[in-house]
């Protein structure tokens, strides 16, 4: 495609956006008129969606409003172009302007094409993250130490929290699983997009041959799960108690401090154990457990809708292979986008910026593409 045909289709595409912003000012008329309504301020739960959306649709138009004063600048100097009045010098300068401008109106695009995907309630909850070793014995348990510890940085860089839930430690160093929780605003929205199995390519230090292995670990992402969400009775649940330990099997403490969850209906267990007190690992239990019955009732629900799901790419099945961290070759890949840096270290220390905006922006395509 020819640069001036490229520039034709990105104005049609900024512009065609705009045209679907008429029915986001509509919206937040009426979700003004009911963030007045009493039977929606006395209604917590309500309140907060309908704050949410609102509060989005101001965003939209917002952005809405600078696209459309960017593409009002590109014509202006457009128009002053074909006008080839001035001296070649300015004309220059205002070809930089253009080149500039719409850079801007391109990044601008983007931003308000993923805004316009219809708002999953459960993008601004807290969420729960499993991480699992899978193939690879030893390596794989290093490798799970490895991605918590990349997820522990980026929780930082984006000024959320969190806080681990359970844990299953091993002597070198690594992790059989880890639970945690990660606590900020639409901490889901965008941890849902690690979902999935996880592969790394690696010589390991106790490879002598100097051989390159390859091993694995899952990730589940599950929204939190308020009590509201999910009814439990409680003469469903198995509760056991064991004495919590540590290490190499040695004990943490020498009461009944750990505890075993299993809801008979489903046959779901969590197990807790890194509180040294049997209430605190209980309400954790119970925590992890609610997240996952949600779950659980979400995907049976899909199913019996049969929903495709094809939009959204940050839900994936925990038997879906969705990157790859090759050592040998500084890559990470991420396989449902199809694209690879070459910043292996910079991605570990918790730079997933690029790879969760480009996963933004595939999910933005494909709804566009079915809108359409």
């Amino acid at each position: 495609m020819s640069n001036a045909n490229s520039e034709a289709k990105d104005k049609s595409d900024a512009l065609r956006l705009l045209e679907r912003l008429a029915h986001i000012a509509e919206e937040k008329k009426e979700l003004e008129a009911r963030l007045t309504d009493r039977a929606v301020l006395s209604d917590t739960k309500e309140l907060k969606r309908t704050s949410y959306r609102y509060k989005r649709c101001e965003q939209i138009l917002s952005l809405g409003e600078r696209l459309r004063n960017i593409l009002k600048e590109i014509e202006a100097a457009e128009e002053i172009l074909l006008a080839g009045e001035e001296d070649e010098d300015f004309l220059d300068g205002i070809r930089v302007e253009i080149a500039n401008l719409e850079r801007k109106r391109d990044l601008l695009t983007s931003e308000l094409r993923a805004l316009l995907i219809p708002p999953d309630e459960r993008w601004q909850r807290n969420c729960i993250i499993e991480i699992r070793a899978a193939a690879g014995g030893d390596e794989a348990t290093l490798f799970v130490s490895d991605l918590y510890r990349m997820y522990f940085r980026y929780i930082e860089r984006r000024g959320w929290s969190q806080e681990v839930f359970s844990s299953n430690a091993t002597q070198i160093g690594g992790f059989k699983e880890i639970v945690f929780l990660v606590k900020g605003k639409e901490a889901f929205r965008y941890m849902r997009f690690e979902s999935g199995v996880h592969r790394v390519q690696r010589v390991p230090e106790t490879e002598a041959s100097g051989r390159t292995h390859t091993s694995t670990a899952t990730v589940a992402v599950l929204p939190e799960a308020e009590e509201k969400d999910v009814e439990i009775d409680p003469k469903d649940l198995v509760i056991e108690t064991f004495h919590a330990s540590g290490k190499g099997g040695q004990h943490v403490n020498v009461t009944d401090s750990a505890v075993r969850i299993r809801h008979k209906l489903t046959g779901l267990s969590v197990s807790c154990q890194d509180e040294r007190s049997q209430h605190q690992n209980r309400a954790k239990a119970m925590r992890i457990l609610r997240a996952r019955l949600q779950e659980l009732m979400r995907a049976k629900e899909e199913t019996k809708q049969g929903a495709e799901r094809r939009v959204q790419i940050g839900t994936g099945e925990r038997s879906e292979k969705i990157r790859t961290y090759n050592f040998p070759q500084n890559r990470v890949t991420d396989h449902r986008i199809k694209v690879s840096l070459y910043r292996l270290g910079e991605i570990l220390t918790g730079d997933l910026y690029e790879f969760h905006t480009l996963l933004l922006e595939e999910e933005a395509r494909r709804y566009a593409e079915d809108s359409a």
